[in-house]
């Protein structure tokens, strides 16, 4: 059985959102050119917010539409894990749900690996310096929300060590759904536990 793999595109009022950009990691996931169009297979509901929910391997491919809720996050808790290993965005989430369950009172995570920052449970995360919005290098999956920002400038690139976060003022997580979304405005020590 091959592995399975997942797209997450946002679709509001029948509208796909960023597709070029899942569809370029679809591409780059099964290394070729459009052997699942995503604009020909997609259509979503004409009214609401949804999840495209979309699975796939190299001959399969399997669609859902599922109404979007997003989920508050005020709080994070760091989560040190060596081993993890996300580097394409696989259905199969086993590890990263395992992680997600010590999250204690927080709403989610933040996973530091060797010692460097990279992601929450499912987002990848930005932190404003007071000049520049700076994401982590070490990011475990290279995100289409995150891509598209720092090949916009938005964002840029940089390495960063846990022991750095309390020299931030604010965070955000971004991903297909939520887009860029500013969690902390002034005290991250509130945020991070």
């Amino acid at each position: 059985m091959s592995e399975k793999y997942l797209e997450t595109i946002k679709a509001l009022d029948g509208i796909l959102y960023h597709l070029e950009y899942h569809q370029w990691r679809l591409d780059s996931v099964l290394q070729t050119k459009k052997r699942h169009e995503l604009q020909k297979l997609l259509s979503p509901p004409k009214k609401g917010l949804y999840r495209c929910r979309v699975v796939y391997t190299q001959s399969d491919i399997e669609v859902e539409y599922i109404k979007y809720s997003k989920r508050q996050v005020k709080k994070l808790k760091l989560i040190y894990d060596d081993t993890i290993e996300y580097e394409k965005k696989y259905e199969d989430r086993e590890k990263l749900n395992q992680l997600f369950l010590d999250k204690g009172e927080a709403d989610d995570i933040l996973i530091i690996k060797n010692s460097l920052v990279s992601d929450t449970s499912i987002a990848n995360v930005a932190f404003y310096d007071g000049n520049t919005w700076v994401t982590p290098s070490s990011a475990l999956l290279e995100g289409t929300t995150r891509k598209r920002l720092l090949e916009s400038g938005k964002i840029v690139l940089k390495e960063i060590k846990v022991e750095e976060i309390k020299g931030f003022q604010k965070i955000a997580l971004m991903n297909a759904m939520i887009d860029f979304d500013i969690i902390a405005q002034d005290n991250l020590e509130d945020i991070i536990c």
